[in-house]
């Protein structure tokens, strides 16, 4: 009679547990994912036009999963920074920066890798590290900073030619035609271009890769408890089939 007892107890425990759980999920504010309106993944475009964020199929398991609900939001860079530093927007999923310290919670593990890479054509010689692309003929793309590399070229001392086109397109244009030496860019992006308009003899080496971490605003009601179920649930995911859109 006593262990009836108790497994009923047990089963009673774990009931109004995952009660207050779902009550829980439920009574969370709606969430705000914003993310920058000039992709470091993708050239590709959807229905309405705009750029095709795969990680917005991250975050749409993610959310479906924890039962929050959700909008995404693209925004200039300084603009969604300021968003997710005021509150107005609550989730990104971003490389670390000195922006999001105080604001945000970041998650411990990356979803994800974003990778930089320089293009050249055969002949050239090939990269090793940033630092050997000083004084070089470089061509970049407007509006990208790629972290910190354009800042360690862009320093007196190591300051080469650096031409800024529009579009990716056009900057591997520029290659093909030797009009620069070297193209920084992101592989998505990259990858996409070039097989479209394949480049003869073209060459690359890694320059940076970053981690991708969940962020979550710190003026988000428990946010440490929220993005500690975020990871968990994540960790639950197929994030390679998700992102190439086969899940």
């Amino acid at each position: 009679m006593k262990k009836l007892v108790i497994a009923v107890l047990l089963v009673a425990m774990t009931v109004l547990a995952w009660g207050v759980e779902k009550k829980s999920s439920k009574t969370l504010p709606a969430i705000e994912y914003a993310y920058p309106d000039q992709s470091i993944w993708t050239v590709r475009t959807n229905s309405k036009g705009e750029l095709d964020n795969p990680l917005l199929r991250i975050a749409n398991t993610l959310f479906s999963k924890a039962g929050i609900a959700w909008h995404g939001r693209s925004y200039p860079a300084a603009r969604m920074f300021k968003c997710l530093q005021d509150g107005t927007a609550q989730f990104s999923m971003l490389v670390k920066s000195p922006a999001l310290q105080e604001c945000c919670v970041l998650s411990r593990k990356p979803v994800t890798v974003a990778e930089i890479r320089v293009y050249h054509l055969e002949g050239k010689p090939p990269i090793k590290k940033l630092i050997d692309l000083a004084g070089k003929n470089i061509v970049t793309i407007l509006g990208y900073s790629y972290g910190n590399l354009l800042a360690v070229l862009g320093d007196e001392r190591n300051r080469g030619n650096i031409s800024v086109v529009q579009t990716h397109a056009a900057a591997f244009k520029m290659l093909a035609l030797q009009r620069v030496d070297y193209l920084i860019d992101y592989t998505g992006p990259a990858s996409e271009v070039l097989a479209a308009t394949p480049v003869p003899g073209i060459r690359w080496e890694v320059l940076s890769r970053q981690d991708v971490h969940l962020v979550l605003a710190k003026s988000y009601p428990d946010a440490p408890r929220v993005m500690a179920r975020l990871e968990a649930i994540v960790g639950t995911l197929d994030l390679e089939k998700i992102l190439r859109g086969e899940q």
